[in-house]
């Protein structure tokens, strides 16, 4: 690597991808393509070990290759070293050549020793950009841990997400979590909308939304993603975001058990059509933006999540429409099928909010109460033969 991309890299932050799922790994993945410094860290390290020898996450995305500027971590305190409370911290300690600033492969980590004006800028320039990518459930664990050991400096922190779906104990959404447990961190983002882990680790053409309350945090995280085959569009709706990525979940296992049940298209496209009417009312009614329905993260994931294989929840809702139980589903897919959480979340926000859901409630019956899918169906056709308006 020559001098100039040397110090374009120390230019940037390095981003710490917390989540090595298959989400987590697409995102690390196109953060490097895009010229970051990046780190990857998941809690199996027996799994890191095989992605840093492999330099590929074969289990959930085979073929992907790891950029050199993505640096597997084994452990949580590899992936935290820049970013503990102590401040930046040199590989000095370790073996006095090199400063950690990203994810540089074993036999080809920048050398800055003899570089001290980039080294001293990488220093007293730095801001912590942690992503993480979790499952709902782990959230607000995987924040809590990252405050402990950032400490003070956490008020510095950039952080942002791609977790969705609501807290299943509390309600809430993850923004409200992030603010919950690191209150001192003002930059917060989230990452939404029609995208499959596998077509971003090929690097095929995608469209996210990144949603901030701090505008500047959004562009710039948008920036960091963004190549010539991955755009990132900016919003400052996160209410109206996170609804989307929750809801979604819930009703792409509606769409599953339609088609399993061979009910066609005709009625895959009403349940979609009517599933976005009430992922809107649930979303407005909790102060989000009318037009972030119709956006991406709204309509534009709902759809790809409803009508693609690709989606383990539709999956889910296909296997339940076949006689399986969740269990066996759940052992088929092999990954978190979010949207069985989502379900129970989403209806107990609508009956707390007293929001108008039927779709949501006949998925929530099958999923949670064990109602039979031709069961939940025909219970729905029955209260929708009374309707006498579209909206």
């Amino acid at each position: 690597m020559n001098k100039q991309a040397k110090k374009q890299m120390q230019n940037n932050n390095p981003i710490l991808v917390i989540g090595a799922g298959s989400w987590g790994t697409a995102l690390a993945i196109q953060l490097a393509r895009a010229g970051n410094p990046v780190k990857l860290w998941g809690r199996d390290e027996s799994q890191m070990q095989r992605l840093a020898s492999e330099r590929c996450n074969e289990r959930y995305l085979p073929g992907s290759s790891f950029p050199d500027n993505l640096l597997v971590c084994k452990t949580w305190s590899e992936a935290m070293r820049d970013y503990a409370e102590a401040g930046y911290r040199s590989d000095s300690e370790v073996d006095g050549s090199v400063v950690v600033v990203g994810v540089i492969s074993t036999d080809s980590r920048v050398d800055l020793s003899a570089d001290s004006e980039v080294n001293a800028d990488s220093k007293t320039n730095f801001s912590p950009r942690i992503l993480v990518s979790v499952p709902s459930h782990a959230f607000r664990s995987v924040l809590d841990d990252i405050r402990q050991s950032m400490g003070s400096r956490a008020q510095t922190l950039e952080l942002a997400w791609a977790t969705k779906g609501f807290e299943l104990d509390t309600g809430l959404l993850p923004h409200q979590v992030a603010m919950q447990v690191i209150p001192v961190c003002k930059k917060i983002a989230v990452l939404s909308g029609p995208t499959f882990a596998l077509e971003v680790g090929a690097g095929l053409p995608t469209a996210i939304t990144v949603a901030a309350s701090d505008e500047q945090w959004a562009v710039n995280m948008a920036n960091a993603l963004r190549t010539k085959n991955f755009i990132a569009y900016t919003s400052s709706d996160m209410v109206g975001v996170e609804i989307g990525g929750a809801v979604k979940n819930a009703l792409a296992i509606g769409a599953g058990l339609s088609d399993g049940l061979g009910f066609g298209a005709n009625a895959r496209i009403a349940l979609i059509n009517r599933g976005l009417r009430e992922l809107s009312r649930l979303g407005l009614a909790l102060g989000a933006q009318k037009e972030t329905f119709v956006g991406l993260a709204g309509m534009g994931d709902l759809v790809l999540t409803c009508t693609d294989n690709q989606s383990r929840n539709r999956r889910m809702g296909l296997a339940l429409a076949s006689g399986k139980s969740i269990d066996e589903a759940s052992a088929e897919i092999g990954q978190v099928v979010e949207g069985i959480g989502a379900a129970r979340a989403v209806y107990e926000q609508a009956q707390k909010l007293d929001v108008h859901m039927p779709i949501i409630e006949q998925i929530y019956r099958v999923v949670v109460e064990g109602v039979s899918p031709h069961q939940a169906v025909e219970a729905l056709l029955d209260r929708e033969m009374s309707a006498s308006a579209e909206h």
